[in-house]
């Protein structure tokens, strides 16, 4: 039995009739594959900026990093690949388009989160003066809403 059979029975462990009730079985394994790769991203986020990065800044000659930011340069890629291939053999198994195809539409699709994240709070806090901590609450809605039909009907789209 392959990992991501594995992982999507584990999943389904808790679609529970209650969970039916009110979302799709893709939505809740988007879902799940969602949490995981955050929970992930914090991990491996932790470990890179107290150890790896051991909160220095890294002088490059014409720019200075600051350790959080060179943190989140690094964990980038690894939480991306990692979030394809959830999306790609759990969340949306039925997609037949090609990998390299696939991967290029998820990175338009990730592009358009943190575009969409950027310009969220940017107009939420700086134009409508909300508080910061509603903004992202808000922000991540709206992201997270994009993301999922951003990745349904395009970057795993199925044939019809």
């Amino acid at each position: 039995m392959s990992l991501a059979s594995l992982l999507t029975k584990a999943i389904d462990l808790f679609y529970i009739p209650v969970v039916r009730k009110f979302v799709s079985q893709q939505i809740f394994r988007y879902g799940a594959c969602g949490a995981a790769n955050m929970t992930l991203d914090a991990v491996w986020y932790f470990i890179i900026y107290n150890f790896i990065v051991a909160k220095r800044f890294v002088d490059l000659g014409f720019v200075v990093i600051s350790p959080h930011i060179l943190s989140l340069i690094i964990v980038f890629p690894i939480t991306f690949f990692t979030g394809f291939w959830l999306n790609r053999n759990v969340a949306f198994r039925t997609t037949h388009i090609e990998s390299r195809k696939q991967l290029l539409r998820y990175l338009l699709t990730v592009l358009g989160s943190i575009l969409i994240n950027y310009a969220s709070m940017k107009l939420l806090v700086e134009h409508a003066h909300l508080w910061a901590t509603p903004s992202k609450i808000i922000t991540t809605v709206v992201s997270t809403v994009y993301s999922y039909l951003a990745s349904r009907y395009f970057a795993f789209a199925t044939k019809r």
